[in-house]
C-alpha cells in the first residue's frame, strides 16, 4: 500500500457565494463531500463529464480557487498530514509543493533557460552554475532535454505545442514539489505529442505523485494507478483503475465509462 499525500474530507465548495453563509444561498455547489486519500508516488486519474467538479477540486489542492471570487469552502485537505487551508499555511510555499500544468501550455515570453529558472530564482537562488543544473535536470526530467540543450537562450515561445507543454512541465519540476498536478495536459496536443507526455507522466512517478484530470478514459486507463469518477459535484467511485474500468461498483461509473452519458 502506497502511502497517502493528500486526503480530502468532507471537502465542500461553492462557487458565486458573495461573502453569503446560509446553506440556502451559498450559490453553485460545485463539490459536495468529497472524501478521498491520495495515494504518494502514484496517478490518480480524475474523470467524468464536463461539469463535475473533477478541475475544481484539482484546484483546490493547491489552493488555486483562492484566486476566484466568491469562493466558500468547508472541510479539509491535508497534504502530507497539514491541513492546507490552516491560517497558517504559506500559499507560495504550498505551490511550489504542489505544482499545476494547465490544459494550455502557457510558457513566459523569454528564453526557454528562464522559463525553468524563473521559479528558483523566486525562491531566492541565484548561483548560476546551481541555476544551470537545476535547469537541465528539470527538462531532461521532463524528456525535452535532448531538444533543447541547443537553444536554452532562444524563445520559449518558438517550440511546438508538444514541446512547449513538456516545458511547462520542466518549469513545475524546477521548483522540486512532491505533486504534479495536470489539468486535461494533453488535450491540445497531437496524439505523438500525447503519447509523449503520458509516457512522460509514468516516468514522473518514480520521484513525483501526478493527479491528472483526463477526458480522455482510454488516456487513464494507459497511465493511472487509481481513479475517481466525479458526477455533479460528488465523488462517485475511487479505486484502483483497472477496477474501476472493469468491475465498477456504481451503476453510474458503469453507465459513464461504457458511453452511457456525458
Amino acid at each position: 500500500m502506497a502511502a497517502e499525500i493528500i486526503t480530502a474530507k468532507s471537502l465542500n465548495l461553492w462557487y458565486g457565494t458573495d461573502g453569503k453563509t446560509s446553506a440556502s444561498d451559498r450559490g453553485h455547489h460545485a463539490l459536495k463531500d468529497i472524501n478521498v486519500n491520495i495515494p504518494a508516488r502514484q496517478i490518480t486519474a480524475l474523470i467524468g463529464p464536463s461539469g463535475c467538479g473533477k478541475s475544481t477540486f484539482l484546484k483546490t489542492l493547491n489552493r488555486m480557487n483562492d484566486l476566484v471570487p466568491g469562493v466558500h469552502i468547508e472541510g479539509e485537505v491535508c497534504f502530507d498530514g497539514q491541513n492546507i487551508f490552516d491560517k497558517t499555511v504559506d500559499t507560495t510555499w504550498l505551490r511550489k509543493q504542489v505544482g499545476m500544468v494547465f490544459q494550455k501550455a502557457n510558457p513566459f515570453p523569454m528564453s526557454i533557460y528562464d522559463n525553468v529558472a524563473y521559479g528558483p530564482r523566486t525562491h531566492g537562488i541565484r548561483n548560476h552554475s546551481e541555476l544551470d543544473g537545476i535547469v537541465e535536470k528539470s527538462l531532461r526530467d521532463a524528456a525535452i532535454w535532448d531538444e533543447v540543450k541547443d537553444r536554452l537562450k532562444k524563445s520559449a515561445l518558438g517550440l511546438s505545442g508538444g514541446q512547449q507543454q513538456r516545458l511547462c512541465i520542466a518549469r513545475a519540476l524546477a521548483n522540486e514539489p512532491e505533486v504534479l498536478l495536470m489539468d486535461e495536459s494533453t488535450s491540445a496536443l497531437d496524439p505523438i505529442s500525447t503519447a509523449k507526455i503520458e509516457d512522460l507522466a509514468v516516468e514522473l512517478k518514480e520521484k513525483y505523485t501526478v493527479i491528472m484530470v483526463t477526458h480522455n478514459m482510454q488516456q487513464a486507463v494507459r497511465v493511472s494507478d487509481k481513479t475517481a469518477f466525479f458526477l455533479l459535484g460528488e465523488l462517485v467511485e475511487f479505486g484502483d483503475t483497472d477496477k474501476i474500468f472493469s468491475m465498477p461498483k456504481d451503476k453510474r461509473t458503469e453507465e459513464y465509462i461504457t458511453g452511457r452519458f456525458g
